[in-house]
Protein backbone atom coordinates (compact mmCIF):
# COMPACT_ATOMS: atom_id res chain seq x y z
CA UNK A 1 0.00 0.00 0.00
CA UNK A 2 1.29 3.19 -0.98
CA UNK A 3 0.68 5.46 2.52
CA UNK A 4 1.85 8.64 0.60
CA UNK A 5 -1.54 8.25 -1.03
CA UNK A 6 -3.44 8.37 2.54
CA UNK A 7 -2.40 11.88 3.90
CA UNK A 8 -3.69 15.32 3.03
CA UNK A 9 -1.46 17.66 5.58
CA UNK A 10 -4.71 17.14 8.08
CA UNK A 11 -5.21 13.41 8.15
CA UNK A 12 -3.08 10.94 7.75
CA UNK A 13 -4.47 7.29 7.72
CA UNK A 14 -1.74 4.95 9.48
CA UNK A 15 -1.06 2.89 12.96
CA UNK A 16 0.01 5.75 14.44
CA UNK A 17 -3.03 8.07 13.70
CA UNK A 18 -5.94 6.10 12.81
CA UNK A 19 -8.56 8.32 11.41
CA UNK A 20 -8.38 11.12 13.44
CA UNK A 21 -6.15 14.14 12.58
CA UNK A 22 -2.26 14.33 12.50
CA UNK A 23 -2.40 16.99 15.72
CA UNK A 24 -5.29 19.02 17.42
CA UNK A 25 -7.21 21.09 15.04
CA UNK A 26 -6.98 24.86 15.53
CA UNK A 27 -9.36 26.35 18.00
CA UNK A 28 -9.77 29.71 16.05
CA UNK A 29 -8.96 30.90 13.10
CA UNK A 30 -6.05 33.60 12.63
CA UNK A 31 -6.50 37.42 13.02
CA UNK A 32 -6.87 38.10 9.12
CA UNK A 33 -10.08 35.93 9.83
CA UNK A 34 -11.55 38.01 12.89
CA UNK A 35 -14.55 38.79 11.45
CA UNK A 36 -15.45 34.87 10.76
CA UNK A 37 -14.29 34.21 13.88
CA UNK A 38 -16.52 36.60 15.87
CA UNK A 39 -19.49 35.19 13.92
CA UNK A 40 -18.69 31.82 15.23
CA UNK A 41 -18.54 32.94 18.64
CA UNK A 42 -21.60 34.26 18.95
CA UNK A 43 -23.39 31.96 16.80
CA UNK A 44 -24.61 29.18 19.02
CA UNK A 45 -28.22 29.29 20.77
CA UNK A 46 -25.51 29.71 23.77
CA UNK A 47 -22.51 31.03 24.11
CA UNK A 48 -19.57 29.88 26.04
CA UNK A 49 -20.45 32.20 28.47
CA UNK A 50 -24.11 30.69 28.91
CA UNK A 51 -25.45 34.10 27.26
CA UNK A 52 -27.88 33.65 24.53
CA UNK A 53 -26.38 34.08 20.86
CA UNK A 54 -27.47 34.90 17.24
CA UNK A 55 -29.51 31.04 17.28
CA UNK A 56 -31.08 32.35 19.98
CA UNK A 57 -33.20 35.13 18.09
CA UNK A 58 -34.97 34.67 14.76
CA UNK A 59 -33.24 36.61 12.30
CA UNK A 60 -29.96 37.62 14.52
CA UNK A 61 -28.15 35.28 12.30
CA UNK A 62 -29.17 36.68 8.74
CA UNK A 63 -28.12 40.29 9.71
CA UNK A 64 -24.80 39.03 11.09
CA UNK A 65 -24.36 37.39 8.07
CA UNK A 66 -24.92 40.48 6.00
CA UNK A 67 -22.18 42.89 8.12
CA UNK A 68 -19.41 39.62 6.91
CA UNK A 69 -16.90 41.06 4.32
CA UNK A 70 -16.02 38.23 1.59
CA UNK A 71 -12.57 36.91 2.49
CA UNK A 72 -12.09 34.93 -0.93
CA UNK A 73 -8.93 36.81 -1.19
CA UNK A 74 -7.35 35.54 1.45
CA UNK A 75 -9.04 31.97 0.60
CA UNK A 76 -7.84 32.14 -2.58
CA UNK A 77 -3.64 32.71 -0.65
CA UNK A 78 -3.80 29.92 2.13
CA UNK A 79 -2.09 27.11 1.96
CA UNK A 80 -1.56 25.70 5.27
CA UNK A 81 -3.67 22.78 5.95
CA UNK A 82 -4.99 23.42 8.98
CA UNK A 83 -5.92 26.85 8.78
CA UNK A 84 -7.63 25.90 5.01
CA UNK A 85 -9.51 22.75 7.66
CA UNK A 86 -10.80 25.57 10.06
CA UNK A 87 -11.45 27.72 7.04
CA UNK A 88 -13.56 25.16 6.07
CA UNK A 89 -15.40 24.22 9.51
CA UNK A 90 -16.30 27.91 9.81
CA UNK A 91 -18.04 28.56 6.26
CA UNK A 92 -19.89 24.96 7.15
CA UNK A 93 -21.15 25.86 10.42
CA UNK A 94 -22.15 29.23 9.14
CA UNK A 95 -23.47 27.76 6.09
CA UNK A 96 -25.61 25.42 7.86
CA UNK A 97 -26.93 28.15 10.12
CA UNK A 98 -27.99 30.92 7.95
CA UNK A 99 -29.69 28.15 5.88
CA UNK A 100 -31.47 26.22 8.35
CA UNK A 101 -31.85 28.82 10.80
CA UNK A 102 -35.70 29.46 9.63
CA UNK A 103 -36.21 25.54 9.79
CA UNK A 104 -35.45 25.61 13.33
CA UNK A 105 -37.62 28.77 14.54
CA UNK A 106 -40.45 27.08 12.70
CA UNK A 107 -39.86 23.80 14.22
CA UNK A 108 -39.90 25.84 18.47
CA UNK A 109 -43.03 26.74 17.18
CA UNK A 110 -44.87 23.71 15.34
CA UNK A 111 -42.83 21.21 16.29
CA UNK A 112 -42.19 20.65 12.48
CA UNK A 113 -39.39 21.47 10.71
CA UNK A 114 -39.99 24.96 8.12
CA UNK A 115 -38.28 25.85 5.01
CA UNK A 116 -35.09 26.55 4.62
CA UNK A 117 -32.78 29.85 3.41
CA UNK A 118 -32.05 28.69 -0.47
CA UNK A 119 -29.87 31.36 -1.20
CA UNK A 120 -26.65 31.02 0.43
CA UNK A 121 -25.07 34.64 -0.11
CA UNK A 122 -21.87 35.57 -2.00
CA UNK A 123 -19.82 36.22 0.92
CA UNK A 124 -20.02 32.66 2.08
CA UNK A 125 -20.81 30.94 -1.22
CA UNK A 126 -17.58 32.26 -2.81
CA UNK A 127 -14.91 31.28 0.16
CA UNK A 128 -16.66 28.49 1.18
CA UNK A 129 -16.69 26.95 -2.27
CA UNK A 130 -12.99 27.83 -2.83
CA UNK A 131 -12.09 26.85 0.33
CA UNK A 132 -13.70 22.94 -0.40
CA UNK A 133 -11.86 22.88 -3.91
CA UNK A 134 -8.75 23.40 -1.77
CA UNK A 135 -9.30 20.65 0.43
CA UNK A 136 -11.33 18.49 -2.29
CA UNK A 137 -14.31 17.71 -0.36
CA UNK A 138 -18.05 18.76 -1.05
CA UNK A 139 -18.63 22.96 0.18
CA UNK A 140 -21.15 21.43 2.54
CA UNK A 141 -20.92 20.41 6.57
CA UNK A 142 -19.27 17.27 6.90
CA UNK A 143 -18.10 14.92 9.29
CA UNK A 144 -15.03 15.11 8.76
CA UNK A 145 -13.33 18.43 8.42
CA UNK A 146 -16.54 19.92 10.05
CA UNK A 147 -18.75 19.09 12.83
CA UNK A 148 -16.57 16.15 14.24
CA UNK A 149 -12.85 15.02 13.37
CA UNK A 150 -11.78 18.30 13.00
CA UNK A 151 -13.63 20.36 15.68
CA UNK A 152 -12.34 18.96 19.06
CA UNK A 153 -10.62 20.57 21.52
CA UNK A 154 -9.00 19.04 24.72
CA UNK A 155 -9.89 20.70 27.85
CA UNK A 156 -7.03 19.43 29.28
CA UNK A 157 -4.07 18.82 26.95
CA UNK A 158 -2.04 15.73 28.91
CA UNK A 159 -4.96 13.96 29.08
CA UNK A 160 -6.76 11.56 26.20
CA UNK A 161 -9.53 11.80 23.78
CA UNK A 162 -12.47 10.43 26.10
CA UNK A 163 -15.19 12.97 24.92
CA UNK A 164 -15.43 14.33 28.82
CA UNK A 165 -12.11 15.92 28.12
CA UNK A 166 -13.11 17.05 24.34
CA UNK A 167 -14.98 20.33 23.89
CA UNK A 168 -15.81 21.79 20.55
CA UNK A 169 -14.33 24.51 18.07
CA UNK A 170 -17.60 25.41 16.24
CA UNK A 171 -21.06 24.34 17.78
CA UNK A 172 -25.00 24.97 17.21
CA UNK A 173 -26.93 24.52 20.63
CA UNK A 174 -23.69 25.06 22.47
CA UNK A 175 -25.65 22.76 25.13
CA UNK A 176 -23.77 19.94 26.90
CA UNK A 177 -25.78 16.86 24.53
CA UNK A 178 -24.29 18.42 21.50
CA UNK A 179 -20.80 18.01 22.66
CA UNK A 180 -21.20 15.07 24.25
CA UNK A 181 -23.28 13.45 21.01
CA UNK A 182 -20.61 14.73 18.32
CA UNK A 183 -17.44 14.67 20.55
CA UNK A 184 -17.95 10.23 21.26
CA UNK A 185 -17.69 10.01 17.70
CA UNK A 186 -13.55 11.88 18.40
CA UNK A 187 -13.29 9.56 21.42
CA UNK A 188 -14.31 6.12 19.47
CA UNK A 189 -11.72 6.84 17.32
CA UNK A 190 -9.33 7.38 19.61
CA UNK A 191 -8.91 3.22 19.19
CA UNK A 192 -8.84 3.77 15.01
CA UNK A 193 -4.79 3.67 15.12
CA UNK A 194 -5.57 0.11 16.27
CA UNK A 195 -7.77 -1.10 14.22
CA UNK A 196 -5.98 -0.12 11.35
CA UNK A 197 -2.94 -1.81 12.79
CA UNK A 198 -5.16 -4.92 12.68
CA UNK A 199 -5.85 -4.65 9.56
CA UNK A 200 -2.65 -3.68 7.14
CA UNK A 201 -1.28 -6.55 9.77
CA UNK A 202 -3.32 -8.98 8.67
CA UNK A 203 -2.54 -7.86 5.20
CA UNK A 204 0.93 -8.34 5.79
CA UNK A 205 0.70 -11.44 7.59
CA UNK A 206 -1.26 -14.12 7.26
CA UNK A 207 0.94 -16.87 5.68
CA UNK A 208 0.43 -18.90 9.09
CA UNK A 209 -2.32 -19.69 11.56
CA UNK A 210 -0.48 -17.85 14.45
CA UNK A 211 -0.12 -14.61 12.75
CA UNK A 212 -3.32 -14.51 11.26
CA UNK A 213 -5.28 -15.10 14.46
CA UNK A 214 -3.17 -12.65 15.86
CA UNK A 215 -4.12 -9.89 13.57
CA UNK A 216 -8.02 -11.17 14.05
CA UNK A 217 -7.40 -10.68 17.72
CA UNK A 218 -6.27 -7.22 17.99
CA UNK A 219 -8.92 -6.50 15.71
CA UNK A 220 -11.54 -8.03 17.95
CA UNK A 221 -10.37 -6.26 20.94
CA UNK A 222 -10.34 -2.91 19.32
CA UNK A 223 -13.73 -2.91 18.21
CA UNK A 224 -14.66 -4.28 21.75
CA UNK A 225 -13.13 -0.91 23.10
CA UNK A 226 -14.98 0.95 20.67
CA UNK A 227 -18.62 -0.43 21.52
CA UNK A 228 -17.84 0.00 25.20
CA UNK A 229 -17.30 3.91 24.39
CA UNK A 230 -19.84 4.07 21.79
CA UNK A 231 -22.39 2.86 24.24
CA UNK A 232 -21.83 6.14 26.50
CA UNK A 233 -24.03 7.81 23.86
CA UNK A 234 -27.58 7.15 26.32
CA UNK A 235 -24.86 9.31 28.92
CA UNK A 236 -23.05 11.67 27.09
CA UNK A 237 -26.12 13.06 25.35
CA UNK A 238 -29.71 12.81 26.71
CA UNK A 239 -32.02 11.75 23.68
CA UNK A 240 -34.86 14.34 24.56
CA UNK A 241 -32.29 16.71 23.60
CA UNK A 242 -30.87 15.87 20.10
CA UNK A 243 -33.65 18.36 18.63
CA UNK A 244 -31.88 20.94 20.05
CA UNK A 245 -29.48 20.71 17.47
CA UNK A 246 -30.19 18.05 14.72
CA UNK A 247 -31.72 20.31 11.94
CA UNK A 248 -28.13 22.19 11.76
CA UNK A 249 -26.84 19.10 10.84
CA UNK A 250 -29.40 18.03 8.18
CA UNK A 251 -28.31 17.96 4.19
CA UNK A 252 -29.69 19.55 1.25
CA UNK A 253 -29.52 16.09 -0.61
CA UNK A 254 -33.09 13.95 -0.03
CA UNK A 255 -34.56 16.73 2.38
CA UNK A 256 -36.41 18.70 -0.57
CA UNK A 257 -39.29 19.02 2.03
CA UNK A 258 -36.68 21.38 4.13
CA UNK A 259 -34.89 22.84 1.09
CA UNK A 260 -36.93 22.39 -1.65
CA UNK A 261 -35.17 22.57 -5.22
CA UNK A 262 -31.63 22.68 -3.27
CA UNK A 263 -29.42 25.52 -2.67
CA UNK A 264 -28.43 28.37 -5.03
CA UNK A 265 -24.39 29.42 -4.04
CA UNK A 266 -24.61 32.91 -5.12
CA UNK A 267 -21.58 34.20 -7.16
CA UNK A 268 -20.97 30.49 -7.55
CA UNK A 269 -23.47 28.86 -9.58
CA UNK A 270 -27.45 30.08 -10.33
CA UNK A 271 -27.87 26.24 -10.62
CA UNK A 272 -29.41 25.11 -7.38
CA UNK A 273 -26.63 22.33 -5.42
CA UNK A 274 -27.95 19.59 -3.58
CA UNK A 275 -25.04 17.85 -0.93
CA UNK A 276 -25.56 15.37 1.56
CA UNK A 277 -25.89 16.23 5.65
CA UNK A 278 -22.86 15.23 7.81
CA UNK A 279 -23.52 11.90 9.94
CA UNK A 280 -22.23 8.92 11.86
CA UNK A 281 -22.15 7.27 8.58
CA UNK A 282 -19.77 9.04 6.90
CA UNK A 283 -17.23 7.65 9.81
CA UNK A 284 -14.42 5.54 8.91
CA UNK A 285 -14.56 2.74 11.28
CA UNK A 286 -17.17 0.59 10.00
CA UNK A 287 -16.91 0.53 6.19
CA UNK A 288 -13.21 -0.19 6.72
CA UNK A 289 -14.23 -3.75 9.08
CA UNK A 290 -17.11 -3.97 6.03
CA UNK A 291 -14.14 -3.98 3.97
CA UNK A 292 -11.93 -6.28 5.83
CA UNK A 293 -14.37 -8.76 7.18
CA UNK A 294 -16.24 -9.21 3.31
CA UNK A 295 -19.56 -7.97 4.43
CA UNK A 296 -19.41 -5.47 1.67
CA UNK A 297 -19.95 -8.50 -0.58
CA UNK A 298 -23.05 -8.86 1.25
CA UNK A 299 -24.76 -5.67 0.83
CA UNK A 300 -28.19 -6.14 -0.74
CA UNK A 301 -28.34 -4.84 -4.30
CA UNK A 302 -30.92 -1.95 -3.84
CA UNK A 303 -31.45 1.77 -3.94
CA UNK A 304 -30.19 1.70 0.17
CA UNK A 305 -26.73 0.45 -0.66
CA UNK A 306 -26.43 3.18 -3.51
CA UNK A 307 -27.11 5.71 -1.10
CA UNK A 308 -24.13 4.11 1.09
CA UNK A 309 -21.93 4.03 -1.80
CA UNK A 310 -22.98 7.63 -2.31
CA UNK A 311 -22.09 8.97 1.44
CA UNK A 312 -18.37 6.85 0.95
CA UNK A 313 -17.91 10.31 -1.73
CA UNK A 314 -18.40 12.51 1.10
CA UNK A 315 -14.53 11.68 3.32
CA UNK A 316 -11.56 13.01 2.26
CA UNK A 317 -9.55 11.63 -0.69
CA UNK A 318 -6.55 10.04 1.56
CA UNK A 319 -9.26 8.08 3.47
CA UNK A 320 -11.25 7.35 0.15
CA UNK A 321 -8.05 6.33 -1.10
CA UNK A 322 -6.81 4.51 1.64
CA UNK A 323 -10.51 2.29 1.43
CA UNK A 324 -10.52 1.82 -2.14
CA UNK A 325 -6.89 -0.10 -2.18
CA UNK A 326 -7.93 -2.13 0.76
CA UNK A 327 -11.36 -3.02 -0.98
CA UNK A 328 -9.35 -3.71 -4.06
CA UNK A 329 -6.99 -6.03 -1.99
CA UNK A 330 -9.74 -7.84 0.24
CA UNK A 331 -12.14 -8.49 -2.89
CA UNK A 332 -9.50 -10.68 -4.69
CA UNK A 333 -10.81 -14.45 -3.69
CA UNK A 334 -7.56 -15.47 -2.62
CA UNK A 335 -7.39 -12.49 -0.26
CA UNK A 336 -10.73 -12.80 1.32
CA UNK A 337 -10.46 -13.10 5.04
CA UNK A 338 -13.41 -15.64 4.77
CA UNK A 339 -12.13 -17.29 2.64
CA UNK A 340 -8.43 -17.68 3.33
CA UNK A 341 -9.59 -18.94 6.93
CA UNK A 342 -11.46 -21.89 5.05
CA UNK A 343 -8.84 -22.89 3.13
CA UNK A 344 -6.28 -22.65 6.28
CA UNK A 345 -8.88 -25.07 8.00
CA UNK A 346 -8.46 -22.34 10.66
CA UNK A 347 -11.60 -23.22 12.52
CA UNK A 348 -10.52 -20.81 15.76
CA UNK A 349 -9.95 -18.01 13.41
CA UNK A 350 -13.41 -18.11 11.73
CA UNK A 351 -14.62 -17.61 15.30
CA UNK A 352 -12.56 -15.01 16.14
CA UNK A 353 -14.28 -13.50 12.90
CA UNK A 354 -17.50 -14.09 13.67
CA UNK A 355 -16.62 -12.16 17.39
CA UNK A 356 -15.73 -9.33 15.72
CA UNK A 357 -18.83 -9.93 12.98
CA UNK A 358 -20.88 -10.04 16.53
CA UNK A 359 -19.29 -6.95 17.08
CA UNK A 360 -20.18 -4.85 14.00
CA UNK A 361 -23.99 -6.17 14.40
CA UNK A 362 -23.62 -4.48 17.85
CA UNK A 363 -22.64 -1.17 16.87
CA UNK A 364 -25.07 -1.03 13.92
CA UNK A 365 -27.93 -2.00 16.24
CA UNK A 366 -26.77 0.12 18.63
CA UNK A 367 -26.95 2.78 16.20
CA UNK A 368 -29.99 1.47 15.12
CA UNK A 369 -31.76 1.90 18.78
CA UNK A 370 -29.78 5.70 18.89
CA UNK A 371 -32.25 5.77 15.61
CA UNK A 372 -35.47 4.38 17.08
CA UNK A 373 -34.91 6.93 20.66
CA UNK A 374 -33.37 10.00 19.45
CA UNK A 375 -35.02 9.85 16.30
CA UNK A 376 -38.52 8.45 15.82
CA UNK A 377 -39.41 9.24 19.34
CA UNK A 378 -38.42 12.61 18.80
CA UNK A 379 -40.03 13.61 15.62
CA UNK A 380 -42.13 12.38 12.63
CA UNK A 381 -39.99 13.29 10.08
CA UNK A 382 -38.90 10.38 7.85
CA UNK A 383 -35.40 11.58 6.89
CA UNK A 384 -31.94 11.44 8.44
CA UNK A 385 -29.29 14.07 8.38
CA UNK A 386 -27.65 12.36 5.40
CA UNK A 387 -31.21 12.39 3.79
CA UNK A 388 -31.30 9.09 3.97
CA UNK A 389 -35.25 7.05 5.03
CA UNK A 390 -34.93 6.33 8.76
CA UNK A 391 -36.82 3.57 8.75
CA UNK A 392 -35.08 1.08 6.43
CA UNK A 393 -31.70 2.61 6.23
CA UNK A 394 -29.95 0.66 9.39
CA UNK A 395 -31.72 -2.73 8.73
CA UNK A 396 -30.28 -2.45 5.23
CA UNK A 397 -26.85 -3.03 6.67
CA UNK A 398 -27.74 -5.22 9.26
CA UNK A 399 -29.12 -7.37 6.97
CA UNK A 400 -25.66 -7.46 5.11
CA UNK A 401 -23.88 -8.51 9.06
CA UNK A 402 -26.39 -11.51 8.91
CA UNK A 403 -25.79 -12.86 5.78
CA UNK A 404 -21.86 -12.42 6.08
CA UNK A 405 -22.21 -14.39 10.15
CA UNK A 406 -24.68 -16.83 8.42
CA UNK A 407 -21.55 -17.28 5.63
CA UNK A 408 -18.81 -17.95 7.81
CA UNK A 409 -21.08 -20.12 10.69
CA UNK A 410 -21.84 -22.41 8.46
CA UNK A 411 -18.46 -22.96 7.32
CA UNK A 412 -17.53 -24.47 10.22
CA UNK A 413 -17.69 -28.45 11.15
CA UNK A 414 -20.03 -29.40 13.04
CA UNK A 415 -17.94 -31.06 15.33
CA UNK A 416 -16.18 -27.48 16.16
CA UNK A 417 -20.01 -25.77 16.90
CA UNK A 418 -20.92 -28.41 19.06
CA UNK A 419 -17.91 -28.18 21.24
CA UNK A 420 -17.10 -24.15 20.88
CA UNK A 421 -20.32 -22.88 19.76
CA UNK A 422 -23.01 -24.46 20.95
CA UNK A 423 -25.66 -21.34 21.58
CA UNK A 424 -24.87 -19.35 18.34
CA UNK A 425 -27.85 -20.67 16.02
CA UNK A 426 -30.38 -19.94 18.94
CA UNK A 427 -28.67 -16.45 19.48
CA UNK A 428 -28.14 -15.68 16.07
CA UNK A 429 -31.90 -16.24 15.13
CA UNK A 430 -32.63 -14.11 18.36
CA UNK A 431 -31.00 -11.36 16.46
CA UNK A 432 -32.90 -11.91 13.07
CA UNK A 433 -36.39 -12.40 14.96
CA UNK A 434 -35.77 -8.72 16.97
CA UNK A 435 -34.84 -6.65 13.45
CA UNK A 436 -38.02 -8.82 11.49
CA UNK A 437 -40.43 -7.73 14.34
CA UNK A 438 -39.45 -3.99 14.62
CA UNK A 439 -39.41 -4.03 10.56
CA UNK A 440 -43.35 -5.30 10.78
CA UNK A 441 -44.03 -2.77 13.35
CA UNK A 442 -42.82 0.26 10.82
CA UNK A 443 -44.34 -1.11 8.12
CA UNK A 444 -47.60 0.10 9.24
CA UNK A 445 -48.22 3.90 7.92
CA UNK A 446 -49.02 5.38 12.00
CA UNK A 447 -46.42 3.33 13.65
CA UNK A 448 -45.59 3.55 17.41
CA UNK A 449 -42.24 4.11 18.17
CA UNK A 450 -42.25 2.82 21.86
CA UNK A 451 -43.39 -0.78 20.52
CA UNK A 452 -40.27 -0.82 18.52
CA UNK A 453 -38.06 -0.02 21.05
CA UNK A 454 -40.09 -2.11 23.63
CA UNK A 455 -38.34 -5.34 21.54
CA UNK A 456 -35.37 -4.22 22.06
CA UNK A 457 -35.43 -5.17 26.00
CA UNK A 458 -38.11 -7.99 25.30
CA UNK A 459 -35.37 -10.11 23.47
CA UNK A 460 -32.50 -9.06 25.45
CA UNK A 461 -30.91 -7.10 22.95
CA UNK A 462 -31.13 -3.50 24.39
CA UNK A 463 -28.16 -1.34 23.41
CA UNK A 464 -29.07 0.88 26.63
CA UNK A 465 -27.73 0.88 29.92
CA UNK A 466 -30.06 -0.41 32.58
CA UNK A 467 -30.82 2.50 34.85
Amino acid sequence: MDFNKYTDGFFDVSEKFGFLPKKEPLLKLPYQFQDLQKLIDSMPIFKDDKTPGLLSKEGAIEIEVAKLPNYIDLVEKEENPFILQALFRSYAFISSAFTLAPAHFNYIKTGKYGKANNILPKQIAEPFVKVSKKINVYPWLDYHYAYSLGNYCKKNPKEGFNWENLNMAAKFSGLPDERGFIMLHVDINQYSPDLVKSVISFQKNHKTIKDTNKALSLSLRTMKKINERRQLMWIASRWKHYNDFRIFIMGIKGNEEIFGKGLVYEGVSKTPMKYRGQTGAQDNIIPMMDIFTGIINHYPKNDLTIYLQDLRSYRPKCIQNFLEDLKNYFSKKENNVSELLIKQKNYSGIKILLEILEEIYLFRNGHWQFVQKYIMKNTAYPRATGGTPIISWIPNQIKAVFSSMEHSYNSLPVSFIETQMKSWSENFENKKSLLNKQLEILSKENYDANKVLSLNKKLNLSDEPNK
